[in-house]
C-alpha cells in the first residue's frame, strides 16, 4: 500500500508501507528518473523499507562480502561499497533534477548534493534528539555510541543519470544490527554501525518520516 505524504512539497513525497523488493524499487526508480528527465513527472522522495539484503556499489570489493549466502545480494549501480538494507531501516530514495539550484545546493554540483544529503540527515537526527556529524574522509553520518564509540548511523549512496539523481540514504531506526556483520559496511572496518534504538531513541518510523519531511525545506527548499 502506498500513501502520499500530506505535506505539500515539491518534489512529491511517497511513503510505502510494507517491504519493497529491491529489484522492484530499482525498476521504479529507473522509470521515474526517465520521466523526470523528460519533464513528464515530478521529482520524488520515496520512503520505504526493504527485506534483508546486501547491495554492492560500484566500488565494492568481493572480499568485503563476508556472508555471501546469508541474504540476497544485488549490484546496485550506485556509488560506494557494500550496504545492508532491512526492516527497521528507513530508506529514502531521492530523485531530483540537479540542473535546478536549491536552497543550500547549487545546480550541477554532485559533491554539494552529497553534502546536502548529509546535512538533511544531521538536521533530522537533531529533531529526534541525536547529535550527528559528518567526516571529511568518510561519506555518511556518524554519532557517538556509548557502547562502541564512533559509529555510523546513516549511509549515503547515489547515482546520477543526465543530472537526475536516484538511490539516496539509509537511516538506521531499529534494524537488527547483527545483520551488518555479513559485510564490511562501506569498506570501513575500524568503526561500527548503530541505530536510533541502540542509542535509546524509541522513535517510530512515522516520527522519523515526519522529521525527514520537516527538515527537508531547510536544506533543499520548498519549491
Amino acid at each position: 500500500m502506498t500513501v502520499l505524504g500530506s505535506i505539500s512539497h515539491t518534489p512529491e513525497w511517497r511513503i510505502t508501507v510494507g517491504k519493497i523488493a529491491y529489484p522492484e524499487a530499482l525498476a521504479e526508480m529507473e522509470r521515474r528518473v526517465a520521466a523526470i528527465q523528460t519533464g513528464q513527472e515530478r521529482e520524488l522522495v520515496w520512503l520505504l523499507e526493504h527485506p534483508p539484503l546486501y547491495t554492492a556499489g560500484t566500488s565494492a570489493k568481493l572480499t568485503d562480502l563476508l556472508s555471501p549466502n546469508r541474504f540476497p545480494v544485488y549490484r546496485s549501480g550506485r556509488g560506494g561499497q557494500w550496504t545492508y538494507h532491512g526492516p527497521g531501516q528507513r530508506v529514502a530514495y531521492v530523485m531530483l533534477d540537479l540542473r535546478k539550484p536549491r536552497r543550500l545546493l547549487p545546480a550541477k554540483d554532485l559533491r554539494a548534493y552529497v553534502t546536502a544529503l548529509e546535512e538533511w540527515l544531521i538536521r533530522t537526527l537533531a529533531v529526534l534528539g541525536v547529535h550527528g556529524e559528518r567526516r571529511k574522509d568518510r561519506i555518511g553520518v556518524w554519532v557517538e555510541d556509548p557502547a562502541q564509540g564512533e559509529a555510523k548511523i546513516a549511509a549515503i549512496g547515489v547515482r546520477v543519470s543526465r543530472w537526475v539523481t536516484w538511490h539516496g540514504v539509509a537511516l538506521n531506526v531499529a534494524p537488527d544490527l547483527e545483520h551488518f556483520t555479513g559485510i564490511i559496511p562501506c569498506g570501513i572496518q575500524q568503526f561500527g554501525v548503530t541505530s536510533l534504538a541502540k542509542l535509546g531513541i524509541a522513535a517510530t518510523m512515522t516520527e522519523v518520516d515526519a522529521a525527514l519531511q520537516a527538515t527537508w525545506p531547510d536544506v533543499f527548499g520548498a519549491l
